[in-house]
């Protein structure tokens, strides 16, 4: 039986790093394989994306786009997870669904901005769900269930301007 000090690889599988710099017997002396002169001989070259002072390929190409700051970002849920979720007895249908109950489940990882509905999958249960927005489809398959949906978002009247702003977190 063989000690833990005493594992080695197998003979011939691995090979000794090369020594460069050595004298020009060693056939990796004088430059080391890196050529002549130049930044890049040296060591401590950072120079990904650069073309030598011509603008580079990436500022060259034309930018498309916008990121909206206000925008809102959902923790989406499905008709089919809520089903799981209530089969595995870890929602309650009986009572009242909202964003802490869907979070506590492990229906979703975070509320994000607010959870929004989406109607993939079947929904077998009664449930009464509050949540920020729902699609037109699942609000209909929660309420041919018997359930009914209540949504949080606000109406365009009431937000100034008629644009949804985002909460700034204090």
């Amino acid at each position: 039986m063989t000690k833990l000090n005493e594992i080695a690889p197998r003979e011939g599988s691995t090979k000794g790093r090369m020594r460069v710099g050595r004298g020009p017997g060693s056939g990796k002396g004088k430059t080391s394989g890196r050529g002549v002169k130049g930044q890049k001989s040296r060591t401590g070259v950072a120079i990904a994306g650069f073309e030598g002072g011509q603008m580079p390929l990436h500022m060259r190409m034309p930018k498309r786009g916008f990121n909206n700051p206000f925008a809102l970002e959902f923790a989406e849920v499905n008709l089919w997870r809520l089903e799981q979720a209530i089969a595995a007895g870890k929602l309650d249908a009986k009572k009242a669904i909202d964003a802490d109950a869907l979070l506590a489940a492990g229906v979703i990882r975070r509320k994000k901005d607010g959870v929004k509905l989406l109607a993939k999958g079947e929904l077998k249960s009664k449930i009464n769900i509050t949540v920020y927005a729902a699609t037109g489809a699942a609000k209909a398959a929660v309420e041919k269930a018997g359930g009914s949906v209540t949504t949080t978002a606000p109406v365009e009247s009431d937000a100034p301007k008629g644009k949804l702003q985002k909460k700034v977190k204090a």
